[in-house]
């Protein structure tokens, strides 16, 4: 180590606890740990719309092997919660706070208000603007999703955009979904490319004969972390992968969707039940506190199933390419010797989508020539729903039309979603359980002594900043962005959880849509819509949400429905889901 790294460690190690001495005691506990171990670089893992049990060790028939053994050699928590919609989450992710305090949320519009802006604010900082005191490196791959600049041309336009938040390195996507072929506002660090004209990721490197994004998210992943090896090796480095799959539209290789053909030929009640008995094995669920109740007819595909059956088949390979593309980042820690000393997180950005996104109609058969001129290569893509492929085939939606190539565009509906959240209560968008409930993989063989072992405590997206800060050293700002005010992190830091000990804290609190929760110890306060009653559960004894205990309980629903209103009116989230700003 050379002596401008330790006069840097040396400089930070004072600073941190100068800072320290000035923090209030609840925030002091939060970053003290750093010292009592080699700071370890940390990977942020986030997957896009899949549901609580779509993973192997969370109890799917889906293989994950490489997800299940970093589950092996490290913690999964049982109740992990993120905030049931992708763009929120990404802000809530990226800052320690609740969405509606960084300015999204709801989606990547400006409603009018503070909390609706549909755009990271200046008031909050990014992990890697926070770990920049720290002397870390940081580098993102995959979806972005928290501007509305997808389309920028200048700098200005930019101030939102990965390299202007913190990161010295990008690779991804701007906007928030598209083409797994070819995909919308792709962007190499600053500017925008095409998967065929991009001299960085080549042909000659894509995994397969096909430019699959999926792929590319995870080999920008193992990039990275060689080139900071070689390059950089005496700093520690954070890197957030951020994976499409396994959002719509359902895009997949040939070769992994024959992996699954047949796979649910049992249909949605069958998988269902599979999940929930191997769930309850695995020890993830209790049966005496969960209700595995039959899928509604009226959320089956009856007339189409061969086709909705498809539709599961690719979804699930989405799911196993992610997995053995994470396979191939941890290989890269391995070849590296920087695997025993990184932190990895994996978890999900909502629970299953009900959407019906390209299922309304009758799908078409594929043409046998392509009627359109091809795209040329240094085509940019702008739409998240391509009008062609990038060889001409025009595409294709509605029941029929089976998905997996690039000139379709389906979503796998709600009958398969609620095999996804088996066997929780509702879907995204949503915040009862199965909206807002995610795995969460921790391993950390360095620093994290258990094994394979289950972590029950109640724990929230916004504590990943907080046990960043924790674990690294950082100084958390209370100003920035030239001299901004930055909002206090709502989260807390992991570390105690990951040694199996309590994290005490006031609250987890939710809203989108109107959708709203508040859950303080086993009782969670919920309810459906702006306008829909507070419904009372106790989610120890009643996960699936079954027992509205509000009438019982009235005196427990007052406050906890105060709690609620005091976070609403001090989080930005009041007015409750206001209308599109004219």
């Amino acid at each position: 180590m050379n002596h401008h790294r330790l006069t840097t460690i040396f400089l930070t190690t004072l600073m941190a606890l100068a800072v320290q001495a000035m923090m209030p005691p609840n925030i002091q506990a939060q970053s003290s740990h750093a010292e009592s171990f080699q700071r370890p670089n940390i990977i942020y893992i986030l997957a896009d719309d899949m549901g609580f049990s779509d993973v192997g060790c969370y109890g799917s028939e889906i293989d994950t092997p490489n997800l299940n053994l970093l589950a092996e050699q490290g913690v999964r928590f049982t109740q992990f919660y993120n905030t049931g919609r992708c763009c929120p989450t990404r802000a809530s992710l990226l800052s320690g706070l609740y969405p509606h305090q960084t300015g999204v949320g709801h989606m990547m519009e400006d409603r009018g208000y503070d909390g609706y802006r549909g755009e990271l604010n200046r008031h909050c900082v990014t992990i890697a603007e926070a770990l920049q005191s720290a002397d870390y490196r940081c580098y993102m791959t995959g979806k972005w999703h928290v501007t509305k600049a997808v389309k920028a041309k200048t700098e200005a336009e930019k101030q939102n955009w990965p390299l202007q938040r913190g990161f010295d390195r990008y690779y991804g996507t701007i906007t928030g979904a598209g083409s797994f072929f070819d995909p919308s506002s792709l962007v190499r660090d600053n500017t925008f490319v095409s998967p065929l004209n991009d001299p960085e990721y080549p042909e000659s490197h894509w995994p397969g004969e096909t430019y699959y994004y999926t792929d590319a998210i995870a080999d920008q992943g193992s990039k990275f972390i060689r080139e900071h090896h070689f390059q950089s090796g005496d700093q520690p480095f954070f890197m957030y992968v951020a994976f499409t799959a396994a959002h719509w539209p359902m895009h997949a290789l040939p070769e992994d969707i024959e992996k699954y053909k047949g796979e649910y030929d049992a249909g949605y009640d069958a998988i269902r039940n599979a999940r929930y008995e191997r769930m309850i094995e695995l020890g993830l669920i209790d049966a005496d506190n969960t209700v595995n109740w039959p899928i509604p007819k009226k959320l089956k595909e009856t007339e189409h199933w061969d086709w909705d059956k498809r539709n599961m088949e690719v979804y699930a390979a989405m799911i196993d390419s992610m997995d053995r593309g994470i396979g191939r980042m941890v290989e890269s820690l391995k070849a590296t010797g920087q695997f025993n000393n990184t932190l990895i997180c994996f978890l999900q950005d909502n629970g299953g989508c009900a959407e019906a996104y390209g299922r309304g109609g009758k799908g078409t058969d594929r043409a046998s020539k392509p009627p359109l001129s091809p795209l040329s290569a240094d085509y940019i893509q702008p739409d998240a729903l391509p009008k062609q492929t990038r060889d001409g085939y025009p595409i294709r939606r509605g029941k029929g039309a089976m998905a997996g190539p690039a000139d379709t565009a389906i979503g796998y509906g709600i009958g398969w979603a609620t095999v996804s959240n088996t066997p929780f209560r509702e879907y995204k968008h949503w915040v009862h359980e199965g909206g807002i409930s995610t795995p969460l993989i921790v391993s950390w063989p360095d620093g994290i002594s258990r094994r394979g072992e289950l972590e029950r405590t109640p724990s929230h997206l916004i504590d990943l900043m907080a046990t960043a800060v924790d674990i690294s050293g950082a100084e958390y700002p209370t100003t920035y962005h030239e001299g901004q005010a930055i909002s206090p992190m709502e989260g807390k830091s992991l570390i105690p959880a990951f040694q199996g000990k309590p994290i005490d804290r006031e609250a987890i609190y939710w809203e989108h849509e109107g959708n709203r929760a508040v859950r303080v110890g086993d009782m969670k306060l919920v309810a459906k819509g702006k306008n829909g009653k507070w419904e009372l559960y106790n989610i120890a004894k009643d996960r699936s949400e079954q027992n509205d205990l509000s009438s019982e309980m009235p005196e427990k629903q007052k406050e906890l429905a105060a709690l609620w209103d005091t976070y609403a009116e001090r989080a930005n989230v009041l007015p409750l889901s206001p209308k599109r700003k004219p």
